[in-house]
C-alpha cells in the first residue's frame, strides 16, 4: 500500500503585514481535483477554439495556450534555498488571502486561487477594457525535502511569501567491515 504524504492541514490565522489572513493550507487532494476541473474546462474550451477555427488540424497547441490563458492567470514564482529552509515568493496580484489555497507536499508546493469579484454596471461607453483570468494554479516541485509542519506564510502587496524548513536528514548509521575478516 503506497504511503499517503504528510500534509499540512492547519489553517494559518496569523496576521500578515497588509491586515489580512495569511492563505489556508488544504490537503492536496482538493487541489488536484480542482486541477482536474480546470484541465476538463480548458480543454472544452480548446476544442470550441478549433471548431471556430474550421476544424483544420496543426493549431493544437495555439488553441490550447489561448484557452489556458482564458481560465488561468500565471503566478510568477521565486524559489531560494538556504541552509536550513527554502524561501519562496509567488507573485498573485488580485488575490487576497481568503481566496488562496496553498497545498503543500514534503516535495511540491501548490498554490490555488480562485477570485469571488462582483461586478457593477456602469452606462457609460466603454473606451477600452482589459480581463484578466479570475483563476490561479501552479505547481512546482521542491529542490529539497521541507518539514510541512512549520511551514509559514504571509500575504502582502500582492506578493505570497513562503517559508519552508528543511526536513532533517536522516542520519542512518553504517557499520564499517573489513574485506577477508570473518
Amino acid at each position: 500500500m503506497a504511503e499517503r504524504p504528510v500534509t499540512q492541514q492547519r489553517s494559518l490565522a496569523s496576521q500578515s503585514t497588509s491586515g489580512g489572513l495569511t492563505p489556508r493550507f488544504i490537503e492536496p487532494e482538493a487541489i488536484y481535483n480542482r486541477m482536474n476541473e480546470i484541465y476538463d474546462a480548458i480543454a472544452r474550451r480548446a476544442f470550441e477554439l478549433f471548431e471556430y477555427d474550421g476544424r483544420v488540424s496543426g493549431r493544437d497547441l495555439d488553441h490550447w495556450f489561448k484557452a489556458e490563458s482564458e481560465f488561468l492567470h500565471p503566478a510568477h514564482v521565486q524559489i531560494r534555498e538556504s541552509d536550513d529552509s527554502i524561501a519562496v515568493e509567488a507573485e498573485v496580484p488580485g488575490f487576497n488571502a481568503n481566496e488562496l489555497q496553498l497545498s503543500l507536499e514534503p516535495r511540491r508546493l501548490t498554490i490555488s486561487g480562485k477570485k469571488q469579484s462582483k461586478t457593477d454596471e456602469k452606462k457609460a461607453n466603454v473606451v477600452y477594457s482589459e480581463q484578466c483570468s479570475k483563476e490561479m494554479l501552479r505547481s512546482v516541485d521542491l529542490p529539497c525535502e521541507v518539514n510541512v509542519t512549520r511551514a509559514t506564510a504571509a500575504l502582502s502587496n500582492g506578493i505570497l511569501q513562503l517559508t519552508l524548513p528543511k526536513a532533517a536528514a536522516k542520519s542512518i548509521p553504517v557499520q564499517a567491515k573489513t574485506a577477508g575478516a570473518a
